[in-house]
């Protein structure tokens, strides 16, 4: 079955996909946007999953361009994939690697828990300060790129989850330069 590319402009805390992917930050704790929004959708249980997976340094549970997943616990998804984006800091600190680790993790666990369906936020867009137009391209280089290596393994559905016309339009603009 060949996967799909879509973006849509919604609230990524309703949507029914196998999972969604959560711009976390390294505590995994929550925080504001959408990682907030996804702690108080999901309930405390998800913060306590989280609270549950070992720090890999203190206060640290997920460094920048890595990726965790728990269940969606209150969420119509039935998993988040945490990741944590890079912060913007003009381009010059491996922010662009970081964030494409961030995709390439998080599709990495999806394919290993075989989920079918997985829905992005736009990584590090927020209070990170990533300009829109350069980490959309990533993202959708990244998932073109995931899906040319694997195939039939990959989810059959990738979301672009834009909370907003501006971040839409910037990934709708990126998917129409081009099919894999």
């Amino acid at each position: 079955m060949n996967t799909t590319l879509t973006v849509i402009e919604a609230d990524i805390t309703t949507l029914s996909v196998d999972a969604i992917v959560n711009a976390a930050n390294a505590s995994l704790l929550g925080g504001g946007g959408v990682d907030g929004a996804i702690h108080r959708a999901a309930g405390p249980a998800l913060l306590a999953a989280c609270r549950a997976l070992p720090e890999v340094r203190p206060g640290a549970r997920c460094p920048t361009g890595e990726a965790r997943i728990t269940p969606g616990f209150r969420l119509p998804a039935r998993h988040v994939i945490h990741t944590v984006g890079p912060v913007w800091q003009g381009g010059t600190q491996g922010e662009a690697a970081l964030l494409a680790a961030c995709y390439r993790n998080a599709l990495a666990l999806a394919a290993e828990h075989r989920l079918a369906t997985v829905a992005f936020p736009a990584i590090s867009c927020g209070i990170y300060g990533y300009p829109i137009d350069a980490a959309t391209a990533i993202a959708v280089r990244e998932a073109r790129a995931w899906l040319a290596r694997r195939g039939g393994e990959a989810p059959r559905a990738l979301v672009f989850c834009a909370f907003g016309a501006t971040i839409a339009a910037a990934y709708r603009r990126e998917l129409a330069r081009g099919a894999p």
